[in-house]
């Protein structure tokens, strides 16, 4: 159901790889609620992915880009703007990568050249796009970036590894450039913290299985879907949330104020 909540905005949507990412399904939501935008990601993951099919369906162009990279990164914003023939409204970065989870190596045997890959891909390309954005005065007033994290960031979940200090990271950028950017152009910057989703990311996880099932016995909605986060990041997105800003926001069927319950229980009571 369309509520033409996003018609006129225009954004850039960072991520999608194929039907399962969440990022896919917000451009496909965006479509259905009037945005246009350009779809981008690193030249290696669109060869692993099926982003034109994206780009067909919704009508958007797509610009290549290595989000790590401040060169690429101006020109992103540049030919954007061209293409969708103003300032920007709204941005989804939906990116995320550690070669030490996808190499399996243990978080108390980091190697430390792949950490850094994995900080710079997952959390140090968010202020990049900032930054770029911030100094080319490139979002509309009361625009809206949104970046997507997991609550390995506030708890401990072992086999997350290093992606767990990755989305911490990006929490904290969220809400220190949020600050200048609210301030001086009135832009809002949120996280949202999803439930374990089976996307093509997440399934790089070790024991990723084990989180879904476990998080949806421990909550009481279940756990939200990769469209449940597509729809509230529309929300985000749209003038229905003008004053919400430097928040991470729990889209988790209320798995974060749980302390157990009776599904995870019986599991351990005869």
């Amino acid at each position: 159901m369309s509520y033409n909540l996003l018609k006129g905005k225009k954004g850039i949507i960072f991520g999608a790889l194929d039907a399962n990412s969440i990022a896919w399904k917000t451009a496909e939501r965006v479509h259905e609620e009037g945005g246009t935008f350009v779809l981008t990601n690193a030249p290696i993951a669109m060869r692993m992915g099926q982003i034109n099919e994206l780009a067909e369906k919704t009508g958007s162009q797509i610009i290549p880009a290595d989000a790590t990279s401040e060169e690429d990164l101006q020109n992103l914003v540049e030919q954007s703007m061209e293409i969708l023939g103003g300032k920007i409204d709204f941005v989804l970065h939906s990116i995320g990568m550690s070669v030490n989870v996808r190499k399996g190596r243990p978080y108390t045997d980091q190697k430390y050249d792949w950490t850094q890959k994995g900080t710079d891909v997952s959390a140090m390309s968010f202020h990049k796009v900032m930054q770029t954005l911030y100094k080319a005065d490139a979002m509309n007033e009361w625009g809206s970036i949104v970046a997507l994290t997991y609550m390995a960031a506030q708890r401990v979940f072992p086999d997350y590894n290093d992606m767990a200090d990755n989305k911490a990271y990006l929490e904290s950028i969220a809400r220190s450039f949020g600050y200048f950017f609210g301030r001086d152009k009135k832009v809002r910057v949120n996280t949202i913290s999803q439930s374990p989703t089976p996307t093509t990311a997440g399934q790089g996880v070790k024991g990723f299985d084990g989180f879904i099932s476990y998080a949806e016995k421990m909550s009481p909605l279940g756990n939200a879907t990769a469209m449940d986060c597509a729809n509230y990041t529309i929300t985000l997105f749209s003038d229905l949330t003008k004053r919400v800003t430097l928040q991470n926001l729990f889209n988790d069927g209320g798995f974060s104020n749980m302390g157990v319950s009776d599904a995870v229980m019986d599991k351990f009571v005869e």
